[in-house]
């Protein structure tokens, strides 16, 4: 809307807001919508959809491959709008893989690196929090229903609503899922920076949140199931840290379940900061250098020619 809307706090007032003050608050409340929705669509599939009564029992969940489209897609929706929300103040990182690699190769200040984390963990743990409040007596029924290993009453298909874990054929293997979570960040901040590269054939910049729920729909749906696809630290810490005060026990913090993987929760962080990292690297080493010396010549090419101008072979 083109109105001059006032502010809900007076200019003399909270003056850091307009800073780094602003911008992490921006990140808090981004971070907040990405876990409320993304949390939200696990719950809705995993407890609150069979304790309604609309699936065939009160524990049956994803009975078929096809299920899986209602979570991919949710957590694209929920990247959607907290971008959407956030973008303007920001930037929208609400990821610290993003943060981090933004930092190695896109100016971002370093003095900023470690306030943005915060600002999205803390937002994360508030949105899972959320989750948690209103679906609580959904989750409550369906840990009561569930057969097999408990931990002070939870289950791990409950603990799957925040946090992730790896797949049984990794047999409690590290590589595997940290290799997972490595590819997965690596082409999330690759399509990021694709998406909002100027140089490049990139979307208007109010559908830029749009393009980039796409591209985290289009890595749940390839590499989802491994390890649940987390690709943003934030997003399993803060969570995880809400289910391990809530009382999941060890299978949240340090994420250990007995015979089946042990002390996996900082795989999602490593393997995040990593792949980020090495996605922008990768962008940067095969089309952005590209970009680069195109504009350096300041004579407009046509998209695939690859012949050279004359006079243009000089550095």
């Amino acid at each position: 809307m083109a109105v001059e809307i006032p502010p809900l706090i007076k200019p003399s007032n909270f003056r850091q807001r307009a800073t780094l003050g602003g911008e992490c608050l921006a990140e808090f409340l981004g971070t907040f919508v990405l876990i409320a929705f993304g949390t939200g669509v696990v719950a809705m599939a995993v407890a609150a959809l069979p304790g309604s009564g609309r699936t065939a029992g009160p524990t049956t969940f994803f009975i078929s491959s096809g299920d899986w489209l209602l979570i991919t897609w949710g957590w694209a929706m929920a990247v959607v709008f907290g971008v959407y929300v956030a973008g303007g103040v920001s930037g929208a990182h609400i990821n610290p893989a993003v943060t981090l690699a933004f930092a190695v190769r896109r100016k971002f200040a370093w003095a900023k690196v470690l306030p943005y984390m915060g600002s999205q963990l803390a937002g994360a743990f508030v949105g899972a929090a959320l989750v948690y409040w209103v679906y609580g007596d959904a989750i409550n029924a369906f840990d009561a229903a569930m057969k097999g290993p408990k931990t002070n009453g939870h289950t791990l298909a409950s603990f799957s609503i925040f946090g992730t874990f790896p797949a049984p054929y990794f047999h409690g293997g590290i590589w595997g899922p940290l290799l997972d979570q490595i590819v997965g960040t690596a082409f999330l901040v690759m399509f990021i920076v694709a998406v909002v590269d100027l140089r490049n054939t990139a979307v208007k910049a109010n559908l830029g949140p749009l393009i980039i729920g796409f591209a985290v729909a289009a890595i749940g749906m390839s590499y989802g199931a491994n390890a649940g696809y987390a690709i943003n630290p934030a997003r399993d810490l803060g969570p995880r840290l809400l289910t391990w005060a809530a009382g999941w026990g060890d299978l949240a913090m340090p994420g250990s379940l007995s015979g089946a993987f042990s002390a996996y929760w900082w795989i999602p962080i490593v393997g995040p900061l990593i792949g980020g990292v090495i996605g922008v690297l990768l962008y940067d080493l095969f089309i952005g250098d590209v970009l680069h010396i195109r504009a350096q010549r300041a004579v407009p090419q046509e998209v695939g020619d690859t012949r050279p101008e004359k006079g243009t072979d000089e550095p």
